[in-house]
């Protein structure tokens, strides 16, 4: 098992990465508060590790609650679901949730325990590769809106986060490349070595070869922790893990959240942005192939939807949260293995770019 650390004084906690972690009762003992426990997972989790985790929680008062799999019920009336349980049972303020399952999971989770009695405890167990690497690491909980994506939420910490590279088996291909879509994203915004090592293994990755998935996630979960450690809220660095994430997440809402992979829709978005960055004089023609294949090694998507128009992605990405005064901000790439900050662009080359890439 390794840990890491991610730094945030009073806030900080650990990411265990491990085989079988889910098996192993001390680690949620040790940040468990109270007898009163609720897991909440899904539909598809719960059959496959639910009892599993309730094994490893004998001993307290646990509740269970088991919601819809899909990103459409990443919504404020689910969250009430939870909150309603939470209350029908009296969990008080020192009890604990846990997050089992994948990025939908954790994110409304999360932002129920950020909610209820103004904050109880909550334990990260992701199931799936993109919640491993990205989502239940730093602290960035919520839910959709019709409007927006994540537009409703709170920065939210956990008290640890369990990473068991062991469930990843059961994941299917269609859920492994959703994930390596956010693994990309670290290599291109601050970590070139990275890159190239994902150019070579690429193949061993999607063939869920043990020990590159698990040096993919140390080594993508490290470099989140940094980045979570220097900007917590998102004032400043932190921003650049958006690679992909305005193009992408207007893809979601513009087709309707669950027709769409977040890391699919965030695999076509990085195409876009790097297609955006060549426009604005940053990447060369050669750069922006190489992201075009690494894309398409990982068995995702690089061509966007021909359903949204120009004017719909103008609409949607008016609402995203990196715009201040109005203005669309995006985050580009310098080069391989480096971000530039939210910036804004000209309007005729963030057209072109959506008139033009992937449609001809």
């Amino acid at each position: 098992m390794e840990t890491l650390n991610v730094s945030l004084g009073e806030r900080s906690y650990p990411i265990y990465i491990g085989q079988n972690l889910i098996d192993q009762p001390d680690l949620f003992e040790r940040h468990i508060t109270s007898q009163q426990v609720m897991v909440v997972t899904n539909e598809t989790i719960a059959p496959l590790y639910l009892d599993r985790v309730l094994k490893s929680l004998a001993g307290f008062d646990v509740v269970t609650v088991v919601l819809p799999d899909g990103e459409e019920f990443k919504t404020l009336n689910t969250v009430e679901t939870v909150f309603n349980s939470l209350l029908e049972n009296r969990f008080s303020r020192n009890s604990s949730l846990i997050a089992l399952g994948g990025g939908v999971i954790g994110d409304l989770v999360g932002f129920a325990a950020a909610c209820y009695q103004r904050g109880i405890v909550f334990i990260q167990v992701p199931t799936t590769l993109l919640a491993q690497v990205d989502s239940s690491v730093g602290g960035k909980t919520g839910v959709n809106h019709p409007l927006g994506k994540n537009m409703i939420g709170a920065f939210y910490q956990p008290k640890c986060v369990i990473t068991d590279t062991c469930v990843l088996e059961s994941l299917d291909a269609r859920q492994l490349s959703a994930g390596l879509a956010e693994v990309i994203k670290y290599g291109l915004v601050r970590d070139a070595e990275f890159f190239i090592w994902l150019e070579t293994n690429m193949d061993a990755l999607t063939q869920r070869s043990p020990n590159d998935l698990a040096f993919a996630i140390e080594r993508s979960c490290s470099n989140k922790a940094d980045i979570v450690a220097e900007d917590e809220m998102e004032s400043g660095v932190r921003a650049i893990l958006n690679l992909g994430h305005t193009f992408g997440h207007a893809i979601e809402a513009g087709l309707g959240y669950g027709s769409i992979l977040h890391g699919e829709a965030v695999a076509i978005g990085i195409c876009q942005a790097s297609d955006l960055s060549r426009r604005m004089g940053f990447l060369n023609n050669d750069d922006v192939h190489r992201i075009e294949m690494i894309v398409q090694n990982a068995a995702l998507p690089t061509v966007p939807p021909k359903e949204l128009s120009v004017s719909q992605y103008l609409e949607i990405m008016a609402v995203d949260k990196k715009n201040i005064d109005g203005r669309i901000r995006f985050i580009l790439l310098e080069r391989l293995g480096r971000a530039k900050l939210p910036c804004s662009v000209e309007i005729d080359r963030l057209e072109a770019t959506l008139n033009e890439y992937g449609r001809s």
